[in-house]
């Protein structure tokens, strides 16, 4: 029994080694790898006297008219995307939340703080249960709710960006 773990072990590691070996072998030769490719290279005539041409005469724009053409193809995509975009009732965005917590009056407290202090933003005061949340606008990227959150940070220091479904219109 041991002497066949042993030699299962030598038998292993013989094999790692050669294994080894055989995988270098591409690189132990001194020779660099070089295959010329030239042949599949396009080919361009060039002529001296174009070149000086070019240089001299001043270029005008040349319309081309389109060959292949799918504006047919695009507007059957876009058309089917906007019927898609038709039957959605909501769109992921984002919203302030200025508070959240168990206390009703707080609540009420905060929302009136909010129309009182910044009057250009309207609050929406929601019971999920069991927390009361003061969120602030709805918005569509991070971007734009960037600019309010920290109009919002310096009158309601917890306020946070939250990721919400937004209601389309």
């Amino acid at each position: 029994m041991r002497g066949g773990v042993f030699y299962t072990i030598q038998c292993f590691l013989l094999f790692v080694l050669v294994g080894l070996e055989f995988s270098c072998a591409a690189q132990k030769h001194g020779k660099p790898y070089y295959e010329d490719l030239s042949a599949y290279r396009p080919l361009f005539p060039i002529s001296g006297d174009s070149a000086q041409k070019n240089q001299n005469t001043p270029t005008h724009p040349v319309s081309v008219a389109p060959t292949r053409n799918v504006n047919t193809k695009v507007d059957a995509v876009l058309d089917s995307i906007d019927r898609i975009n038709l039957t959605k009732k909501f769109v992921d965005g984002f919203t302030i939340q200025i508070y959240s917590g168990q206390k009703r009056e707080e609540a009420m407290n905060t929302k009136q703080k909010m129309s009182s202090e910044i009057s250009g933003l309207p609050s929406n005061l929601q019971y999920i249960q069991p927390k009361f949340r003061v969120t602030v606008g709805n918005y569509f990227t991070r971007i734009e709710a960037q600019r309010d959150l920290v109009l919002l940070k310096k009158h309601f220091p917890n306020a946070i960006l939250v990721p919400e479904k937004i209601l389309m219109k």
